[in-house]
């Protein structure tokens, strides 16, 4: 039996091919690299397209099963555009794997964040340059998850039984993405970091996608979505616990 994947040279996907299985898998992880708070929206640049390639080239696998790594965000319904057609297109993929001849599970995913990100250590390099950063609404929830919590998720899904079923795999209650970054910048020596203010967002928009924007003001809703992956719980539940262990490897 083997697993093979769409998107193997993600940083997910690097991690998941690190795994073995017992059955004919094919995961699909070749959308999750704009899965994250932690690019400025870049990564949002011809998603769609990207995306759908992606989705097309995993159905075409002969495993027995596709797992479709998809973005739990979609949950709340961005209201506009261009996150909004962002979050359509990512629905449409959905869709188009469960109807698909190849028996198909979809995981929506939280934001990842992990040790491998080389978005985090760019975050890290910028606040030791004493930079500000656009830390979005304070209230705003997001749904995360750490790489990590992310693998064990998508193998634990893959399972004949879950075909036709959408799931979740989050690391807890959703967290504002200022309050995230905050931590992360006292744990690499920085106590207070810099926001950029909300009212520069037209100025902004130069450096910092308007994806990016929409998704640090987009509350999550606070009632954890369900279903989530029978059987699977997160190791890293809390992004303090994750954050704290991820600097810690990096000094090791």
């Amino acid at each position: 039996m083997t697993l093979t994947i769409t998107g193997a040279q993600t940083e997910l996907g690097r991690l998941l091919a690190q795994q073995t299985i017992r059955a004919s898998v094919h995961i699909n992880v070749g959308g999750q690299q704009a899965n994250t708070l932690l690019h400025d929206g870049h990564a949002w640049k011809a998603y769609a397209r990207t995306l759908l390639a992606a989705t097309r080239r995993a159905m075409r696998s002969d495993a027995m099963l596709l797992v479709h790594a998809s973005c739990a965000f979609v949950r709340a319904v961005p209201p506009k555009d261009p996150l909004r057609s962002l979050a359509q297109a990512i629905v449409e993929c959905e869709e188009m794997v469960l109807s698909g001849p190849l028996p198909a599970v979809v995981v929506r995913l939280g934001y990842l964040y992990g040790p491998t990100s080389k978005d985090l250590r760019a975050y890290r390099n910028a606040f030791r340059l004493g930079r500000p950063y656009w830390a979005g609404k304070r209230g705003a929830g997001q749904y995360l998850l750490h790489h990590d919590d992310a693998v064990s998720a998508l193998l634990a899904a893959a399972k004949k039984k879950n075909a036709g079923q959408t799931l979740y795999a989050l690391s807890g209650a959703p967290v504002p993405f200022m309050r995230f970054m905050d931590h992360f910048a006292h744990g690499v020596g920085t106590r207070f970091p810099l926001h950029v203010p909300l009212i520069t967002a037209p100025l902004m928009q130069l450096i910092v996608r308007k994806e990016h924007m929409q998704q640090t003001a987009l509350a999550m809703p606070a009632d954890a979505p369900t279903p989530q992956v029978p059987g699977w719980e997160p190791a890293v539940p809390d992004y303090r616990e994750g954050l704290d262990q991820i600097i810690a490897d990096w000094r090791a």
